[in-house]
C-alpha cells in the first residue's frame, strides 16, 4: 500500500513539474514587469498558460498585447496608445536578454527618465508622448552601442541633453522635439541620419559644425540657437537690429525660397542671353529643370499668380498640423489662399509628383478641397489651397474655434450635415481612386474645413503614395490604426477605422487618445465608448454642447453611435465596409426614429460576445 502511495505522489510531482516547467520564463518575467504598471487593462490577455510568441496549434489565435517576436524569440514591447501610467520596471526587463525594441509611446507615463542604459543591447526606445519630466542624467544612454532609434519628443524633459547620446554610434534616428531641453547641443558623431528634431526647445549658442547639412526645421523653435543652417551668429549687442524682423520658421523658409529664386532666375536669363549670342542650342537637363522650379497649377479655372506674388503676400501663420506649417497669403489680385510646407515628402521625383497632384487636382465634389498648386524642390516642397473662413471641425469641437453671437457651438443637426458630408466625399475620393491602397489616409478632425454654411470639406487626402513610408507612421493618421499598431500594414478599410474614429469624436467631443501628443485619461476612443455601452451608460458618452436645445434625436444619436462602433472595429474582418457605412450614415434623420433599446438588442450583446479584450 505504501509503495502505491508513493507512486501516486511521484506520479503528482511529474504532473506538476511539467506544468511549471511549460510556462516560459520570459511569461513570468512580462507578468511581473506588469504590475508595476497602472492602467494596464489593455494587457489583460498576457496569460502564462499562452506562449508569448504563439505557435501552438492549440491556443492559435491567442496573443499577448504588445509583445512582438522575431523567429520565435521576444524582440521587442510595443505598448503604445493605452493610456498606462505607473513605472517602467527596467530591472526586470533587464531578464530579457532578447529584448531589442521598447516602446510606450503616447501613453501616461510620468516621473524621471527610466535607467534604459541597464538594457545595453537596446536598437530603439520609443518614450514620445508621454509625460516625463525632469533633467535626463549625462551619462544615461552610456554603453548602448547598438542603440539606433531614440524618441523622446513631446515630453517635458528639462535640462542640457546628454552627452552620452552624442557618442552613440549605431543611432541614426533622434527626436528630441517639444520638450525645455536648453544649453548647448552636443558634438555629435557625423552620420547619415534618418531622423534629426530638436525643435522646439530652448536652446542655444552655435550649432555644432557636424550638424549644418540638417534641414533647419530640426532647429525651429530655439530662439536662441544660431549659425548654419540658420542665421549666422551675432554678438548679443547686434541682436537689437533684429527687433523689427519677423521670426519664425515659415518666414525663414520663405525669404530662402524667394532668393533662391530670383537667383535662378537672374541666372537663367543671363544663361539664354548668351545662348542667343553665341547662336548655341538650348537644352536642358532634368536636374536643371528641377532647379528652374515654379508654381505648378494643377486645378482650372482657377486664379493663376507666380510664385514671386505669392511670396510677396502678407502672410498669417494658421498653425502647425503633421505635415508641417500652414499659413494664409493675402493676395493682392485674388482670395486668400492657403500656403502648407511639406516635411516628410522627399522620397518621389518631381514627374512623378507632379502627376500624383495632377490627378488629386482633377477631382471635383462638394465636400473635398483638392490642392490648387504646389512648388517642388528636393528641400523644399509647398502644398497650396484655397481658403476657407470658418476653420476646422477640431477647432469647432474642441473649443478653439470664435463663436458668433448666438452661436451655441455644433448642435446635433449640424453635426448630421457634417458627418454625411464627411461620408459622402470619403465615397467619391474612393471611386475616384481606386488603385490607391489609401484614397484618404489622413482623415481626422483637423482635416476637415468647414464652410460658412458648416459644409465641411476634406483636405489632405491622396498624399500617402508621396510620403517616405519609413516616416508615415509618424505623421498620418491612418497610421494609428489597430492594423498598423499590430501588423505594420493599412488598407483601404483603414479609412474606414478613421471614419469610425471621427464619429465618435463627433458624438463625444472627446479628442481621440489615438491622435494625442499626451496620452489620454480616457484611453482609446473606440475602447471607451466600447465600455461605456458594455456598462449600459450610453446616453452619458454623448456630448453635452450637442445636446443643447435637442428634443427626442438620442435615438438617432444612438443610431450614428453604433455606425461609428462598427467602422472603428480593431478587427479589419469584423468592420464595416465604406458602401455599408455611408448608406447607413445617409439614412440618419435629424428627428429620433429608434430607441436605446434597440440598439442594446441590436448591439449590446455582440459588444459583451466580441469584447473589448481582443482589443
Amino acid at each position: 500500500m505504501a509503495h502505491k502511495v508513493d507512486l501516486f505522489l511521484l506520479f503528482l510531482f511529474v504532473v506538476c513539474y511539467k506544468t511549471s516547467v511549460s510556462t516560459s520564463p520570459e511569461a513570468k518575467i512580462l507578468v511581473n514587469f506588469k504590475s508595476s504598471l497602472s492602467n494596464k487593462t489593455a494587457l489583460d490577455n498576457w496569460n502564462v498558460s499562452i506562449n508569448i510568441c504563439n505557435n501552438d496549434p492549440k491556443t492559435r489565435g491567442k496573443y499577448w498585447t504588445g509583445v512582438t517576436c522575431k523567429d520565435g524569440t521576444l524582440f521587442g514591447l510595443r505598448l503604445e496608445n493605452m493610456s498606462l501610467s505607473g513605472v517602467i520596471d527596467i530591472g526586470t526587463l533587464v531578464n530579457l536578454p532578447s529584448l531589442r525594441s521598447l516602446s510606450f509611446m503616447n501613453n501616461s507615463f510620468h516621473g524621471s527618465m527610466p535607467p534604459v542604459k541597464k538594457l545595453g543591447a537596446l536598437r530603439a526606445l520609443y518614450l514620445a508622448y508621454n509625460k516625463f519630466s525632469g533633467t535626463i542624467p549625462d551619462d544615461a544612454f552610456q554603453g548602448m552601442r547598438s542603440l539606433k532609434t531614440v524618441r523622446l519628443e513631446e515630453n517635458e524633459f528639462k535640462g542640457q541633453i546628454p552627452s552620452s547620446l552624442s557618442s552613440l554610434p549605431a543611432l541614426v534616428e533622434l527626436s528630441l522635439e517639444g520638450n525645455r531641453f536648453d544649453g548647448r547641443i552636443p558634438d555629435f558623431i557625423p552620420r547619415d541620419w534618418k531622423l534629426f528634431d530638436l525643435s522646439n526647445n530652448q536652446l542655444e549658442g552655435q550649432i555644432p559644425s557636424g550638424l549644418t547639412n540638417i534641414d533647419f526645421n530640426a532647429f525651429a523653435g530655439n530662439n536662441d540657437l544660431c549659425g548654419k543652417p540658420l542665421n549666422r551668429c551675432k554678438s548679443r549687442k547686434k541682436w537689437y537690429i533684429l527687433i523689427g524682423v519677423t521670426v519664425g520658421i515659415i518666414l525663414l523658409a520663405i525669404t530662402v525660397i524667394y532668393h533662391r529664386y530670383r537667383r535662378r532666375k537672374a541666372l537663367s536669363l543671363a544663361a539664354e542671353e548668351a545662348h542667343d549670342k553665341l547662336g548655341l542650342e538650348k537644352t536642358q537637363h532634368p536636374e536643371q529643370r528641377e532647379e528652374n522650379a515654379k508654381l505648378q497649377f494643377v486645378r482650372a479655372n482657377r486664379p493663376i499668380f507666380d510664385l514671386e506674388e505669392l511670396l510677396r503676400a502678407p502672410a498669417e501663420v494658421l498653425g502647425r498640423g503633421s505635415f508641417g506649417s500652414s499659413y494664409k497669403a493675402l493676395l493682392s489680385n485674388g482670395p486668400p489662399v492657403v500656403v502648407k510646407r511639406l516635411r516628410p515628402m522627399r522620397c518621389v521625383g518631381f514627374e512623378e509628383f507632379h502627376e500624383h497632384m495632377k490627378r488629386l487636382g482633377s477631382i471635383s465634389h462638394p465636400n473635398l478641397l483638392p490642392p490648387l498648386a504646389f512648388y517642388y524642390r528636393n528641400e523644399d516642397k509647398l502644398l497650396i489651397s484655397e481658403f476657407t473662413g470658418n476653420g476646422n471641425l477640431a477647432d469647432h469641437l474642441h473649443g478653439n474655434a470664435q463663436r458668433t453671437p448666438g452661436n451655441i457651438g455644433l448642435d446635433w443637426p449640424t453635426r448630421l450635415r457634417i458627418i454625411k458630408g464627411v461620408g459622402r466625399g470619403l465615397a467619391h475620393l474612393h471611386k475616384e481612386l481606386p488603385s490607391l491602397g489609401l484614397p484618404h489616409g489622413h482623415l481626422k478632425s483637423s482635416n476637415i474645413l468647414l464652410n460658412s454654411n458648416y459644409e465641411p470639406l476634406l483636405t489632405d487626402f491622396g498624399l500617402d503614395p508621396l510620403v517616405c513610408q519609413d516616416q508615415a507612421h509618424h505623421f498620418m493618421a491612418a497610421y494609428k490604426s489597430p492594423e498598423y499598431i499590430r501588423h505594420q500594414r493599412v488598407s483601404r478599410k483603414t479609412d474606414v477605422w478613421s471614419l469610425g474614429i471621427l464619429i465618435l469624436e463627433l458624438l463625444t467631443g472627446k479628442f481621440p487618445a489615438n491622435y494625442l501628443r499626451h496620452g489620454a485619461a480616457n484611453g482609446d476612443l473606440a475602447a471607451w465608448v466600447k465600455s461605456a455601452v458594455r456598462e449600459e451608460w450610453t446616453a452619458e458618452v454623448f456630448d453635452g454642447d450637442m445636446m443643447k436645445g435637442t428634443k427626442n434625436e438620442d435615438g438617432e444619436m444612438v443610431r450614428l453611435l453604433r455606425i461609428g462602433m462598427n467602422c472603428s472595429e480593431a478587427d479589419e474582418d469584423q468592420r464595416w465596409g465604406l458602401k455599408e457605412a455611408v448608406e447607413k450614415i445617409e439614412e440618419l434623420k435629424e428627428t429620433e426614429s429608434s430607441t436605446d433599446d434597440e440598439f442594446y438588442s441590436s448591439y449590446g450583446s455582440e459588444v459583451e460576445v466580441r469584447s473589448i479584450e481582443r482589443e
